[in-house]
């Protein structure tokens, strides 16, 4: 039996692990075999073996890539919180990785940057950072996510989290009456 990934994309401090974390919860009642994989973490587990050039966030995304893979067909939910959403990277998720469903959390640069949970957007504005997504590196805005939530504004984590659960229903029902 094979799992599902769900691949929650968005600049720095958009909510992605939070998301992710809520997601996982509500699944967890269920009973449900949940595993999150974080960009940061998965970054750090591999001991920082890669950079933040827009080639470095390429092959960091091709990894997780892979490890959702694996990890989803052995039966289990997987939640990604990845910020790099390079439309190539996206495709071969959609062609490749089972039960997909692709939630992007749309803000704007100068929204998150008043934020600035992680003190990122403020480094890169002093000159003491460079390779920041949406900032001199590029962002690819997706172009065909299952789910969008606008998040310019703080909304509510659970609604957001039973929004996905609820899709993830909807789209497991569909794919079985097939």
């Amino acid at each position: 039996m094979q799992g599902r990934v769900i691949w929650v994309t968005g600049l720095s401090g958009a909510g992605k692990t939070t998301l992710c974390a809520a997601v996982r919860q509500q699944l967890q009642a269920d009973a449900c075999a949940v595993v999150t994989l974080d960009g940061d973490v998965v970054r750090e587990i591999f001991d920082g073996e890669v950079g933040y050039t827009e080639a470095d966030r390429t092959r960091h995304i091709r990894r997780m890539q892979r490890l959702a893979k694996v990890v989803s067909e052995q039966g289990c939910t997987v939640l990604v919180a990845a910020l790099y959403s390079n439309p190539e990277l996206l495709a071969w998720n959609r062609a490749h990785l089972p039960g997909y469903i692709e939630v992007y959390l749309r803000a704007s640069v100068a929204a998150l940057a008043r934020r600035d949970s992680k003190g990122l957007y403020g480094a890169y504005s002093r000159g003491h950072m460079i390779d920041v997504v949406g900032c001199d590196i590029p962002f690819a805005e997706p172009t065909r996510a299952d789910i969008v939530f606008d998040v310019d504004e703080l909304v509510d984590i659970r609604q957001m989290a039973t929004a996905v659960v609820e899709r993830m229903v909807a789209t497991a029902a569909a794919g079985a009456s097939r």
